[in-house]
């Protein structure tokens, strides 16, 4: 299994995760959701380097150019709510690819204990195809084990991707020993805590909030 985490190297990640976490910037979700939509198009440029290749005739006005294209199955995945932006910055890039949504959702027990339910799914079929998972925030890693234990009622993935903006430690932790050998986890930025509540520390708070007004 690899690990990228993109804060390890200087690049355009770095700035709009700064702006994502800044409190004042927050106050503008239009905002909040362009920097999702971002830094889903570089990780999707990224990723398309791991993918298969080949060479296909394009005919021009004026002859043939051979040209290396993707020769993947691709399928990409979001958990509802807060992966929607981040996900179109994938589906902007991979824009001939085959969509999934899963609706992913905490239940409190009390103000610290949770359970998390699945309450929905809609996806292709996904074997022998690519996998993308997005969620801009994986806090815990238990509602992406549970996502991909749904995924799995529709086919199994050749190979498995992996997509969050920010994740805590425990959660890269958690998901390199729940999923199989063939899963490529990238990150935006690996953040050491989580509180009592499980949010990750310092993070940037509710990303689903923060892109679409508080629920209630």
């Amino acid at each position: 299994m690899k690990i990228i985490d993109f804060s390890q190297k200087n690049s355009l990640i770095n700035s709009f995760i700064s702006e994502m976490r800044d409190s004042n910037i927050q106050k503008y979700p239009e905002r909040f959701r362009r920097n999702m939509q971002r830094i889903g198009e570089i990780m999707a440029y990224e990723i398309s380097y791991t993918f298969d290749y080949q060479s296909k005739e394009i005919v021009t006005p004026l002859g043939i150019a051979n040209m290396n294209l993707p020769d993947n199955n691709l399928v990409i995945s979001t958990i509802l709510r807060a992966g929607l932006p981040f996900h179109q910055g994938f589906l902007s890039y991979f824009d001939n690819a085959e969509n999934a949504f899963v609706s992913a959702y905490r239940k409190y027990k009390d103000a610290l204990k949770f359970d998390v339910f699945i309450e929905y799914i809609a996806s292709p079929c996904l074997d022998g195809k690519t996998l993308i998972i997005t969620d801009p925030m994986l806090a815990t890693g238990i509602s992406m084990e549970l996502t991909y234990e749904a995924l799995l009622t529709k086919g199994t993935p050749a190979h498995i991707h992996i997509a969050s903006i920010i994740a805590s430690r425990q959660a890269v932790d958690y998901v390199k020993n729940k999923f199989p050998e063939n899963t490529t986890l990238w990150f935006g930025a690996i953040d050491p805590e989580l509180t009592a509540e499980a949010y990750i520390v310092p993070g940037l708070g509710d990303a689903g909030d923060l892109a679409f007004g508080e629920k209630i």
